[in-house]
């Protein structure tokens, strides 16, 4: 199923955060949301994920609005990771990424062999093994940012979006993520990030999307987008882009535009 974002707007505390946006995310792909502080970016993907009121536009599942979905119904098509996910009770983390797999079962109801089969893959997938019988809050910020994902993975959604998944995380657990996260989307899920790291984007984004305060400066494949011209317009620095042995672009910060 496609996300279809149609000529969204939102408004918080009576200001305009998101104008006009249009953008159709495919599955299959990850799709990397890019900008500078305040572009949107956050307010985006909560609101993919139906978690903030729109003032206009539709969002949607191809013809099924997401805001009218049922929520466990919702819950099972769009996974949501945000940023400093808070966890109320001390409880190991196995419990946390089991509640990945509630949208799925009744209310009270043991797992399934489906279920732990799901939480397994997730807890493979996010190298969490180690960290199943540790409560939550022993664990640092990226041991608990990978549970947070394994949660969001075990529930197996047709849609994951993740806001700042690399944040907290080492550079070799800001690879494996990102690598998990293509698989995702090689299997068929829709993959939607957030990142400010130009040269992970490049490594990981099949698509980009460009947000400069609040509106869309560039939308399309990975190579198209991530230019020169088109950073130094959104992000207001100068960037050398080559290609890496993969054959994707690698954006290279260089500077602040001068003059």
């Amino acid at each position: 199923m496609d996300l279809i974002v149609d000529r969204l707007g939102v408004a918080l505390a009576g200001r305009t955060v998101l104008h006009d946006i249009t953008a159709t995310f495919r599955p299959g792909r990850v799709t990397a949301i890019l900008g500078p502080n305040g572009a949107g970016k956050s307010t985006l993907v909560k609101a993919m994920a139906a978690l903030v009121a729109i003032r206009g536009g539709t969002i949607r599942l191809d013809d099924r609005n997401v805001a009218a979905l049922d929520p466990r119904e919702r819950a099972r098509q769009i996974g949501y990771l945000p940023q400093d996910a808070a966890i109320h009770w001390n409880v190991p983390a196995r419990d946390v990424i089991a509640l990945g797999r509630a949208a799925h079962h009744a209310p009270f109801a043991g797992l399934s062999a489906d279920d732990r089969a799901a939480i397994d893959a997730a807890v493979i997938a996010t190298a969490t093994t180690d960290l199943l019988d540790r409560p939550v809050n022993e664990l640092s910020g990226g041991e608990r940012a990978r549970v947070l994902l394994a949660r969001v993975l075990a529930g197996a959604p047709a849609w994951l979006l993740a806001d700042e998944p690399l944040a907290s995380l080492d550079p070799a657990h800001q690879i494996d993520i990102l690598d998990r996260l293509r698989a995702r989307a090689a299997a068929g899920a829709g993959v939607a990030i957030v990142l400010h790291d130009l040269v992970q984007a490049g490594r990981a984004a099949d698509d980009v999307l460009l947000l400069k305060a609040g509106r869309v400066a560039a939308f399309g494949p990975a190579a198209e987008v991530l230019t020169p011209a088109n950073l130094r317009a959104v992000f207001a620095i100068e960037v050398t882009v080559t290609v890496d042995r993969a054959g994707r672009p690698l954006c290279i910060p260089i500077g602040r535009v001068t003059g």
